[in-house]
C-alpha cells in the first residue's frame, strides 16, 4: 500500500452544527470565511508537515530511540529493512510550493460528537497512553495550527482517547445489566449502533490522556492502533482545551473548549491491522458483525468530518515504523483551530 508523504491536515474550526449543512445566507458566509481562512495557511501547513516528518525520519534513519516516555519495553520492534516510501519521508528534499491546500492535505470539518465514552475527569497528563494494553505500536503526531495567523499553536492541551485492540473503553467493560443480547438499531440515526455501556470502573485510564503542545505546536503520544466495535469505524476522540488546571494526581479539570472532533484511519490499514493481527482479531464480535468500514460509520461522522462539500480528509497519514507493518506505525495530522472560539462539552451520539 502506498503512504503518502504529506500528513492530512484537519482544519477544524468550530461553530458549525455537528451533522448539518450551513442553511441560512449567514452561515454559508462564515463557511466560506472559514475556508478562505484555512486555505491562506497552507504554505505554512505544508512546512510544518514537511518539518515533522523529517524528524521522525531522521530518528529512524540514525538509530535515535522514537520511544516516549514509560512502557518502552512494551514496543521492542527490530528494524529489519526500511520502506521505501520512508526513505523518501527521512530525506531532505524541499517542501513542495502550495498556493492552496489540496484535498488530500486539508480538513475544514465542523465539529462532531465526543460520544458517550469521555470522561470529564481523571484523564492523565502524559504522552504514552497505551499502560498495559496489547496492539500495534503506534506513534500519534498531532499539530495544531491558529488559522488567524497560519501559525503553530504552542501550550495548548490535546486530550484524546479511543478503544482497545478488543473495542473497549478503559472504564466501560460490559454492557447494561439485560442488554447482553442486544441486537443494533436498525434505521433511523443510530442505525448499526448498540446502547453505549455504561462506565462501572472508575479507575481505568488506558489509551486515555492529554498532552501540551510544544514549542512547534506538536502533540504526541504513544498508543496502540485503536480496534473496534460495533456500528463505529475505527477512530480516535480528540478535544483540544486553550485553559486548563492540573491537579495533583496528574490529570487535569478543563477550562475553555477550543475543539471536538475524531481522527480516521485508511480501511486497507485497518484491514491490514484489524482483521489479521492478534489481538485484534480477538474481538468479539469478529467473526459475527465484524468491523465497520469507514464509509458506513454511523451517525454519519466519518461522512460528516467531511465537510459539507465531503471534498476533506480526516484521516492519518500512515508511515512504517521499520520494513513492514507489524514494527509499528506513526500518523501524523494537523488540527488548525480558531482560538478565539469556546464550545461547551457535549455529547450528541
Amino acid at each position: 500500500m502506498l503512504l503518502s508523504l504529506f500528513s492530512s491536515v484537519t482544519l477544524l474550526v468550530g461553530g458549525v452544527a455537528a451533522h448539518s449543512e450551513p442553511k441560512t445566507p449567514a452561515e454559508v458566509e462564515r463557511l466560506r470565511a472559514l475556508q478562505a481562512a484555512a486555505y491562506h495557511c497552507a504554505p505554512e501547513v505544508a512546512q510544518f508537515t514537511s518539518d515533522r516528518q523529517k524528524g521522525w525520519g531522521q530518528q529512524l534513519l540514525y538509530g535515535v530511540g522514537t520511544q516516549l516516555p514509560g512502557y518502552a519495553d512494551l514496543f521492542a520492534p527490530s528494524k529489519d529493512g526500511s520502506d521505501p516510501e520512508d526513505e523518501i519521508m527521512m530525506a531532505c528534499s524541499p517542501v513542495p510550493h502550495q498556493t492552496k491546500i489540496q484535498n488530500n492535505t486539508c480538513v475544514l470539518a465542523p465539529e462532531v460528537t465526543e460520544g458517550p465514552y469521555y470522561h470529564t475527569v481523571g484523564h492523565p497528563i502524559r504522552q504514552n497512553i497505551a499502560e498495559l494494553q496489547n496492539g500495534l505500536l503506534t506513534f500519534l503526531d498531532i499539530g495544531v495550527i491558529d488559522v488567524e495567523t497560519c501559525r503553530p499553536l504552542p501550550n495548548v492541551l490535546v486530550d484524546i482517547w479511543h478503544a482497545n485492540a478488543t473495542g473497549h473503553y478503559a472504564g466501560h467493560p460490559l454492557p447494561r445489566p439485560g442488554l447482553e443480547n442486544e441486537q443494533p438499531q436498525v434505521g433511523g440515526k443510530r442505525a448499526g449502533l448498540l446502547s453505549a455501556f455504561p462506565r462501572t470502573n472508575f479507575e481505568e485510564t488506558w489509551l486515555r490522556g492529554a498532552w501540551v503542545t510544544d514549542a512547534n505546536g506538536v502533540a504526541k503520544f504513544t498508543t496502540i492502533f485503536p480496534g473496534y466495535y460495533t456500528g463505529r469505524a475505527v477512530h480516535v476522540h480528540t478535544k483540544v482545551f486553550t485553559d486548563w488546571s492540573v491537579l495533583p494526581n496528574g490529570s487535569f479539570v478543563a477550562g475553555r473548549l477550543a475543539h471536538t472532533g475524531q481522527f480516521f484511519f485508511e480501511d486497507d490499514i485497518t484491514g491490514e491491522v484489524a482483521d489479521k493481527m492478534h489481538p485484534y482479531t480477538q474481538n468479539p464480535i469478529a467473526q459475527t458483525r465484524g468491523r465497520t468500514r469507514n464509509w458506513r460509520d454511523s451517525l454519519n461522522i466519518f461522512e460528516d468530518s467531511h465537510g459539507p462539500e465531503g471534498q476533506y480528509n480526516p484521516i492519518f497519514d500512515l508511515h512504517f515504523l521499520g520494513g513492514v507493518l507489524n514494527q509499528g506505525l506513526v500518523g501524523f495530522i494537523t488540527m488548525g483551530i480558531n482560538v478565539s472560539a469556546s464550545y461547551d462539552n457535549f455529547w450528541k451520539g
